[in-house]
């Protein structure tokens, strides 16, 4: 009996270390004047048990390296087996040295439409279209998983990145919304994974790099220095805006760090921000308001 114990508790010390995300799916269908009806609560925990228990990688994460995240999926319609409904996914980032944690990813997608019967298995592939659900899903883990990789290591997030981007080629052929190619000012799963690994856009991953392992990751031993490298991380953003202005892509970044870099030049050590401010004021007019709180 001792001896099963103790293989039960290897067992699960290894399976527990072994995902990758320690995420919160919540499913909230007030908008269809029926919450309560236990479709909703089924798929909420189906999900929950689908994002959390997936290995999506072949590397192994200790409990503690789990990405803290979390998806919000809102459901305005329902008919039978079909969802019209938007997810809101975010994640985040420990800073070194300390209890902080750093969001690097927002993203409001609004094209989500799918369909889904009470406990219907939910399974993932790599190579093959499941369901628009799973697709969406594991489109937005990958993501989270190649944001989150390049945060430490220079293009760390490559091969992550690649599996979105083949999520978005065998996806896109069932003309769900969200997976066609890139049409004017369309802000949709296609247009984010072409725009994040486009070299036109390089800026935007070295930035992440630098932004929190040169920067943030800094801060607990010198607070001014890691404030001047953020500083210097994020003016390497105005490349980026001279040759695509207003792209979706400097939105996305935006939507995840405006609060925070507001934070941190709200407050000493002070460092100079004149340059800083004027490149935010440029590059990211949407957020003006908060770049005037900038004052350290």
């Amino acid at each position: 009996m001792r001896r099963l114990i103790l293989l039960v508790a290897i067992f699960t010390s290894i399976y527990g270390s072994s995902q990758e995300l320690n995420c919160a799916v919540v499913v909230n269908a007030q908008q269809t004047g029926n919450e309560n009806v236990q479709v909703f609560k089924t798929l909420e925990k189906q999900l929950n048990e689908f994002v959390n228990n997936t290995r999506w990688t072949d590397k192994t994460f200790k409990t503690q390296e789990r990405i803290e995240c979390s998806m919000v999926i809102t459901v305005q319609d329902y008919q039978s087996d079909t969802f019209q409904a938007s997810i809101q996914i975010q994640s985040a980032r420990p800073v070194h040295n300390s209890s902080f944690s750093s969001s690097v990813y927002n993203f409001n997608d609004k094209d989500f439409t799918f369909k889904y019967l009470e406990y219907q298995n939910l399974n993932f592939s790599p190579n093959q279209f499941e369901s628009n659900l799973v697709s969406v899903i594991a489109f937005h883990v990958y993501m989270i998983l190649g944001i989150d990789a390049d945060t430490f290591e220079l293009n760390g997030g490559e091969d992550y990145y690649k599996q979105a981007r083949d999520i978005v080629s065998y996806s896109q052929q069932t003309n769900s919304k969200g997976w066609a190619p890139p049409s004017g000012g369309d802000q949709t799963r296609n247009v984010l994974i072409t725009s994040a690994v486009s070299p036109t856009f390089k800026e935007f991953r070295s930035v992440l790099f630098d932004y929190h392992l040169k920067g943030m990751d800094l801060m607990a031993a010198n607070v001014k220095e890691g404030k001047t490298a953020v500083a210097t991380a994020l003016s390497q953003l105005e490349n980026l805006h001279s040759r695509r202005p207003n792209s979706f892509l400097l939105r996305v970044f935006f939507d995840a760090k405006a609060d925070e870099i507001s934070d941190i030049f709200s407050g000493g050590p002070s460092v100079n921000t004149a340059n800083l401010v004027s490149t935010l004021t440029k590059i990211a007019p949407m957020y003006s308001r908060k770049w005037r709180n900038i004052k350290f």
